[in-house]
């Protein structure tokens, strides 16, 4: 799972940096950087080493941060697993992230591990699965892309409102 795990969600994050890098360079925003930040230029579109390194130790810094809150939620309050139902949803959350890897499709590691998870959980009696936290869930998905935009503009509104952005 976590070779899964990074084998999708972090190749997103270093894209963006990597894009971010490119785009900035090609844009001549890193003309008058000092030169011991050469490593910031990227004359072509390229995925650097540095890159890779620290979209690894983010992520695991993440996991293990706030990994603990996630497994107790899903592994004990949405639904009681046992080692064998764990490993089950693991191996094929697992196969489906590495599917999708494969053919490029971009996912999130939560959804599809948490939904593995609900699966398990039905497959033992539906009513072992504590429908209110799944729904609680849900919300949180279907409301993250509208706040985030939200978010971003208003940021983008102050920043031109105090005259740090064009």
């Amino acid at each position: 799972m976590a070779l899964s795990h990074g084998t999708n969600d972090a190749q997103k994050t270093m894209g963006i940096i990597a894009l971010s890098l490119y785009t900035a360079t090609q844009a001549g925003m890193f003309r008058e950087l000092p030169g011991w930040m050469g490593f910031l230029v990227s004359a072509k579109f390229e995925v650097h080493t540095w890159i890779k390194v620290v979209c690894a130790l983010t992520m695991a810094a993440g996991t293990a941060a706030g990994g603990w809150r996630i497994i107790r939620t899903l592994g004990h309050k949405m639904v009681k697993l046992q080692p064998i139902h764990g490993f089950a949803a693991e191996t094929v959350a697992a196969l489906v992230i590495q599917i999708a890897s494969h053919w490029g499709i971009p996912l999130s590691t939560t959804h599809i591990i948490s939904t593995s998870i609900m699966g398990v959980g039905a497959t033992k009696r539906f009513s072992a699965v504590k429908w209110g936290i799944v729904e609680r869930m849900i919300w949180a998905w279907v409301l993250t892309l509208p706040v985030t935009a939200l978010m971003g503009y208003w940021c983008l509104k102050f920043l031109h409102l105090i005259q740090l952005a064009p």
